[in-house]
């Protein structure tokens, strides 16, 4: 009856995930090995375990980073196959149409199936995943890379090496997302969903943008930019992260050197994006309110 049905189709799912962590925990023995001794990586299997998790990479089956509760994990050994995928890889002549390129790294194909529009000249290395509904103008994202569900990655935006970048995103024209890959336990920059990076922004270094912050035009943020709360009567003053529904604009400040006082960058919290479940028009109204140029 219904019961014997339900109890096989959840005997047969439970059988399914057991074999994907075998697999996986496989697979993550097979790589932490060939990191602590590089003779591995002359050996056919540990190339195909490389290969195999570069491949989960590009599918979204695999992340380098993936959020845990209201932080996020790094998973380490996924770094590790990305690190030694490069030198397992021969360098070969890409030929398309009338451009050449000579790289160890193919470029990802099949985004008519993955439900992705890609303007020319947009470059994905293989490796990066791009889920489905992203637009990217001529841009590039790198491999390592995750880009969420209806993101657009606006004209010569950059996504760096390893950087996750959440659901709804807006990465302006313009916008320098890093990358990294060591040291190993670093996270990489995270871009949360639904935030708005206004054009020629640069967010490098680890940083983490919270969820719908919006940055206005020209901010800069590294692992050491103050990020300074004035929406209060005293300052308060962060590092390295954003929080959510933040409006971020370029600041400076003065500090003082031996050769005098000069003002040196940083990014100013000036008010927050207002709940809402109409997102466009929610960043309209903030936009306005504050005056921040995109």
């Amino acid at each position: 009856g219904k019961k014997n049905n339900h109890k096989s189709i959840k005997m047969y799912i439970n059988s399914y995930f057991r074999s994907i962590l075998f697999l996986m925990t496989d697979l993550q023995n097979t790589i932490e090995k060939a990191w602590e001794d590089r003779d591995l990586l002359k050996k056919t299997a540990t190339q195909n375990a490389i290969r195999e998790v570069i491949e989960h990479i590009d599918k979204g089956r695999l992340r380098i980073a993936e959020p845990h509760g209201s932080s996020w994990q790094v998973n380490e050994w996924v770094k590790k196959a990305v690190v030694m995928y490069f030198p397992i890889q021969g360098m070969k002549t890409i030929e398309t149409g009338p451009f050449e390129f000579h790289d160890k790294m193919p470029l990802k194909r099949g985004y008519a199936e993955a439900g992705v529009r890609v303007v020319p000249h947009a470059v994905v290395r293989y490796g990066a995943y791009v889920a489905p509904d992203c637009i990217l103008m001529p841009s590039y994202v790198n491999l390592g890379a995750y880009v969420g569900e209806r993101t657009m990655v606006d004209t010569w935006a950059t996504v760096g090496s390893c950087a996750q970048i959440g659901a709804d995103v807006h990465l302006s024209g313009g916008v320098g997302i890093g990358g990294v890959l060591e040291p190993l336990q670093a996270s990489p920059v995270v871009i949360e969903d639904g935030a708005f990076v206004g054009s020629r922004c640069i967010v490098v270094e680890g940083v983490r943008v919270g969820k719908e912050a919006v940055l206005g035009a020209n901010v800069v943020l590294t692992a050491s930019t103050p990020i300074v709360d004035v929406r209060g009567p005293e300052p308060v003053e962060t590092r390295g992260e954003v929080p959510p529904r933040a409006v971020v604009i370029p600041g400076s400040r003065p500090k003082s050197f031996p050769a005098g006082t000069y003002n040196v960058p940083c990014a100013l919290i000036i008010g927050e994006r207002k709940e809402s479940t109409d997102r466009k028009t929610s960043l309209n109204d903030v936009l306005r309110q504050h005056d921040v140029a995109v």
